[in-house]
């Protein structure tokens, strides 16, 4: 095994000295901009003898809230940014210099204060000019101001009826009506109105339909769709509305286990533990029962331990598997990196699982190599650099053709000051995260001479980028709170006529106008929670469902790894389903109780899950996909990598997971590369 020292400058600029005299200075306490309104400031970074300090740093606006122009900052230990706000509020901008560790950073803080501008429209979600009796309708009212900004959410509504004798609102500002008649219904926000004139007529059904298609039996997490009209004799009317609930007793114990399920407006119903369900519908007083069997879905295996190749001196971060080519052709070979190190990528002989062993390493300028590529014709490979001694970092490119003898093609690190976090290899190019606010499309037809030939970032404002996933010349990003984004990069136009249930993007039929020098976006969806950190596409064969399933990461107690201690982060899998690109939804989650997430991956209906401190996750993602699926037993398996010798030990931390051939290869922070595999059930059996 060979080690090889890879320095793009002679000059080592060390870590900031005494880093608690330095601050930011922004001129001024805090800063008032009005929504939409522009101003500039100038931020410097001073020592305790109030000179300018010649480190770069970045400049943070609030995601959704704030936008900054530029976002770094150049040499001389100054910038000039504009400041423009887009929502109302106490608004933070941030500060945070480029350093090598972690643990050297300053940062700073302005608060911007954004005025509230007044009320300008109350519109009412929905405007029926006629209802039945003994019904329900939500009629919530979106609040707009005079920005155009959606103020709904903590602004106070009246909602009024001019008769309550024949319908009233309720706390929920859902309206229940009681009697034929007319009425006129009001909402109100500092004295901005809305009115509405409904006629409320007789309620036509005299009873009440179900049905489920003969079935009732199903698994825990099969969704079942129960269809219920209202009727009159002969009669039906899809006009009146059919509201579910559903009563359950559990099959296991007596007192105090719930029977947990759910069913949707639309009639989906979904339980989580096996028992006795009754559905009920109903419609204008009148309703109707349809008793389900809900059984165990016993998807549980076994697996085992295949080999382990322990790693200490480091911590370990993500992972790629490939096939020899050439003289190596038949043997198997694995890549992993390096977190908050000393910028190592090691190269490993998988051929056999169970002896795994280093045959290479690549050491770049970086504390963290971060992400790890390999090309699909297995020559190419590339691994991405953060916290470069001389703060210019990138990604490298190497020659992977002979995993023994790795070398250096390139190194490629223009306008990437802040580094690149994650990449990925498409059709000769790197879609490289850059400074965490966009990808650089890079050709690489000649490893040796890397060029930029596009760029993708988002306009809103204070975003960012975590990730980016290609498949079929469509790149998925994680953007936080900007969600899930799809952009052709280079898809080729599907046909109509090409359409086939079971293997059909429905986002292909959008594309054929992108390329890497064109990147044209296709469909995206919002985070509400702000913290999207991965996405992998989905294509569900049986049920024709396309889904985009976005990852978040979340560490409330902060990343405990830099001070060598166990982190506690939180997190799940959200199924962002796209099978209409224009109305994406998000349909289930699976989400590990005290547990975090980070990557993912899909390989026909299974979901392998990097957990963190939950381990590896193997989970059942067959069929329509409803609800908690964490708590509907779709996991089939889980392997928790305690090591009594790992670098904190017996902390398992997987990052994530591969499958490749029989096997399940995945990354563990403090204790390097696994493979596992299913217990072969027959044995098992024989040997019990």
């Amino acid at each position: 095994m060979r080690s090889k020292k890879y320095i793009l400058l002679f000059l080592l600029i060390g870590a900031l000295s005494a880093q608690n005299d330095l601050r930011f200075d922004f001129g001024a306490d805090s800063l008032e901009v009005n929504v939409g309104e522009t101003k500039e400031i100038e931020i410097k970074l001073l020592n305790d003898k109030n000179k300018l300090v010649d480190n770069p740093f970045y400049v943070y606006g609030q995601r959704k809230n704030l936008s900054v122009l530029p976002r770094i900052s150049e040499s001389g230990g100054k910038v000039k940014v504009t400041v423009k706000a887009h929502n109302p509020g106490r608004l933070l901008l941030t500060t945070q210099t480029v350093t090598v560790k972690r643990d050297d950073r300053v940062r700073g803080s302005l608060v911007i204060n954004v005025p509230y501008p007044p009320i300008e429209k109350v519109a009412f979600s929905q405007t029926p000019s006629k209802l039945y009796t003994n019904t329900t309708t939500n009629l919530s009212a979106k609040v707009t101001d005079q920005a155009g900004l959606d103020r709904t959410a903590g602004t106070l509504v009246a909602y009024k009826s001019s008769d309550e004798s024949i319908a009233s609102f309720d706390e929920l500002n859902n309206l229940i009506t009681k009697k034929a008649g007319r009425i006129t219904v009001s909402a109100t926000a500092e004295d901005v109105s809305q009115s509405l004139k409904i006629k409320v007529v007789k309620n036509p059904a005299r009873s009440v339909s179900i049905s489920t298609n003969g079935v009732d039996e199903i698994r825990t997490g099969d969704v079942l769709r129960v269809n219920a009209k209202a009727v009159s004799g002969s009669r039906s009317f899809d006009d009146v509305p059919v509201y579910y609930s559903f009563t359950g007793k559990a099959e296991y114990g007596e007192f105090g286990l719930p029977a947990s399920a759910q069913i949707t407006s639309d009639g989906r119903f979904v339980a989580e533990t096996a028992g006795m369900y009754t559905v009920s519908a109903s419609a204008g007083g009148y309703s109707a029962q349809k008793t389900i069997k809900v059984v165990p879905r016993n998807v549980n295996r076994k697996v085992k331990l295949v080999g382990h190749g322990l790693i200490t001196n480091v911590l370990t971060s993500d992972l790629w598997v490939w096939p020899g080519i050439g003289k190596h052709k038949g043997k198997d070979f694995a890549v992993t990196g390096t977190w908050g190190s000393n910028g190592e990528a090691y190269f490993w002989d998988v051929t056999d699982p169970a002896n795994m062993v280093i045959i290479d390493t690549v050491t770049v300028d970086a504390r963290t190599v971060n992400d790890v590529k390999i090309s699909e014709d297995g020559r190419v490979g590339v691994i991405t650099r953060e916290g470069a001694s001389d703060r210019k970092n990138g990604f490298v490119i190497l020659d992977v053709s002979d995993p023994y003898n790795v070398t250096i093609s390139a190194a490629y690190n223009d306008d990437m000051t802040g580094g690149v976090h994650n990449a990925f290899i498409y059709e000769n190019h790197v879609y490289a995260v850059n400074n965490g606010r966009k990808y650089d499309i890079i050709n690489i037809d000649d490893p040796k001479k890397p060029f930029r030939v596009g760029v993708y970032e988002l306009d809103t404002p204070g975003h960012s980028i975590h990730d980016v996933w290609i498949e079929d010349g469509i790149a998925y990003s994680s953007n936080w709170a900007d969600g899930i984004v799809a952009v052709d990069i280079g898809a080729k136009k599907h046909k109509e006529s090409d359409r086939s249930k079971s293997q059909f993007n429905p986002l292909l039929a959008k594309a054929g106008q992108g390329s890497p020098s064109n990147p044209v976006k296709l469909a995206e969806m919002k985070d509400p929670t702000g913290r999207n950190h991965a996405a992998f596409p989905y294509l569900n064969e049986e049920t024709g469902q396309f889904y985009i399933i976005g990852g978040d990461e979340n560490f409330p107690w902060g990343v405990q790894a830099t001070k060598n201690k166990p982190s506690n982060p939180r997190g799940g899998y959200h199924f962002m389903n796209f099978t209409d690109p224009n109305n994406p939804r998000e349909d289930a989650i699976y989400e590990v109780p005290e547990a975090g997430s980070h990557n993912l991956w899909i390989y026909g209906d299974i979901l392998l899950a990097g957990n963190y401190q939950g381990g590896l996750r193997i989970v059942d993602i067959s069929g329509e996909l409803l609800g908690d699926i964490y708590k509907q037993g779709r996991e089939i398996a889980h392997y928790l990598s305690y090591h009594k010798d790992g670098r904190i030990p017996n902390a398992p931390m997987v990052w994530g997971a591969q499958p490749y051939k029989d096997y399940i290869f995945f990354s563990d922070m403090n204790s390097g590369l696994y493979c596992v595999a299913y217990e072969d059930e027959q044995k098992t059996a024989s040997a019990e």
